[in-house]
């Protein structure tokens, strides 16, 4: 027989997805669990995600901070939310093309924030351990029934719950080690990880052009040789501030390396691509104190969909340790948002009906995966595909392949349908014509996308039924993965794309 628990649910991490899952269970519990949040940086530093700071591009959508809102009351303003945007521009190689998606949102302050989350789970009855190095789940019949780590003295932590929520990041030793058989995925494909860094600097302005610095939107910039396999950004914080960095497949960078006899590393690169960027001038580190300790970083992104099984017996993934960013763009903010108010919400029901199993703590699985989960799958498939292409074909691409209702679906952070590659008239088959391949490739990637939003719309309301998705889901990306066999930019033939 399992020994009382001390608490009804342990939060293992503390940063964006920990925090907000805290307060959500103390919200829809009434106050009734008792939580604790489990975090291995001190009280004074909340949040902290490295040891050179609270790193991220801080992007988020109004839409997410809505959602939030509108579920757990929680609302953000000053310090925390820093400038708002009307939109994320994402452009072509060239410059020549450019897409509005995501709609109005905001550059947040990842440090004051942090602290306000902290207050908000306070208010809500949640309690924290800090200075705490959390080493591996402990577990007793097929169930987890704790965490064990370390205090920041050297001595033994160990709690006992009746829920454990990793929420300890992408590199999360809980995860890669749980003790008990289950469904969840323990280990990560290395090409499924990308490297980012960014800098926070205050800056004069240079030439005037909006391709590179827009105070009023987000800028995402689609660049093989600076980013390999992923993108640049430059999001504003202000009229004269900006979050600048990149994101890279590490594969990509190697190969890239090799063929032109190069060295260059993330630092070097991004370095390269704050020079390149004309609209800003003599960039320095933001000196204001939110970003003390923190304009400056480095860090792993997962962008593959959020795992195939996101709960256990007694256990539960969320954020990054569930590898919930989305996989064109890396965000990670909003599907933390939508994951902790529904963690929170379903943890708060299995508490109550007194079942924490795997099947009891299911609506998580099935709830995310219908509001926000379902095309994760078919932006992996898009992100192979982009990581086959030259500069040349994603700028010919979204120049002469990508249509307004294409547009229409990104905003909706659905999969765009390329229609225009079905070259219906003739100056759509001389277009088509020029790049054969690449749009093979498009047209496919939108059909199989479609049918894994399907298929992922079907997610299985019990545990019984996932065996049997899990199954299907394999079956479309292994077809997937087959065609698009990624070799990164600078190894690859136009020939090889869409075969």
């Amino acid at each position: 027989m399992a020994q009382e628990p001390e608490y009804d649910v342990i939060i293992a991490g503390g940063g964006m997805a920990g925090l907000l899952a805290a307060a959500s269970v103390g919200f829809y519990s009434k106050q009734n669990a008792r939580v604790l949040v489990v975090d291995r940086n001190p009280a004074t530093e909340p949040g902290r995600k490295t040891a050179m700071g609270w790193t991220c591009g801080d992007a988020t959508s109004r839409a997410s901070l809505d959602y939030l809102a509108k579920h757990i009351g929680i609302r953000y303003s000053s310090p925390e939310v820093e400038h708002p945007v009307e939109g994320v521009l994402l452009f072509s190689p060239d410059h020549q093309t450019k897409i509005l998606f995501e709609g109005e949102g905001v550059l947040l302050n990842r440090k004051p924030l942090a602290r306000r989350q902290v207050e908000d789970a306070k208010r809500l009855g949640v309690e924290f351990a800090f200075g705490v190095e959390i080493d591996a789940l402990y577990a007793e019949g097929g169930w987890i029934r704790g965490v064990a780590g370390r205090n920041r003295d050297g001595s033994v932590f160990r709690k006992a719950a009746r829920v454990v929520v990793d929420a300890s990041g992408s590199a999360t030793r809980l995860r890669r080690n749980i003790p008990i058989d289950c469904k969840i995925e323990n280990e990560l494909d290395r090409d499924d990880l990308e490297i980012a860094g960014r800098y926070i600097f205050d800056f004069e302005r240079g030439v005037d052009d909006r391709t590179w610095f827009d105070p009023r939107h987000a800028i995402i910039h689609f660049d093989q040789n600076l980013a390999p396999g992923g993108y640049c950004w430059t999001f504003p914080k202000g009229e004269n501030k900006v979050n600048i960095g990149l994101g890279l497949q590490r594969s990509g960078l190697d190969a890239t390396n090799r063929r032109f006899g190069r060295k260059e590393t993330l630092p070097v690169l991004l370095d390269k691509y704050v020079r390149t960027n004309k609209a800003i001038r003599n960039p320095v580190p933001s000196s204001g104190d939110p970003d003390r300790g923190n304009v400056r970083g480095a860090w792993q992104v997962p962008v593959r969909r959020q795992n195939d099984c996101l709960v256990a017996n007694g256990y539960a993934l969320i954020g990054d340790a569930a590898w919930m960013p989305r996989p064109i763009d890396g965000g990670g903010i909003g599907p933390a948002i939508y994951a902790s108010v529904i963690v929170g919400r379903v943890i708060a029901g299995a508490l109550e009906a007194k079942d924490t199993s795997e099947a009891g703590l299911w609506g998580y699985n099935a709830e995310y995966m219908r509001s926000y989960g379902y095309p994760m799958a078919s932006f992996e498939v898009l992100r192979a595909l982009l990581q086959t292409l030259t500069n040349e074909q994603i700028s010919y691409g979204m120049r002469h392949f990508l249509s307004e209702e294409d547009v229409a679906h990104v905003i909706r952070r659905e999969h765009p349908e390329f229609d225009r590659t079905r070259g219906l008239n003739p100056l759509l088959w001389l277009r088509v014509l020029a790049e054969p391949g690449l749009a093979k490739g498009l047209r496919y990637t939108a059909r199989k996308s479609q049918a894994l939003i399907a298929h992922n719309l079907g997610f299985p309301e019990a545990p019984g039924g996932w065996q049997d998705w899990k199954r299907g889901l394999d079956k479309e990306l292994g077809d997937a993965r087959r065609r698009f066999k990624v070799k990164p930019m600078g190894s690859i033939q136009r020939s090889q794309v869409g075969v």
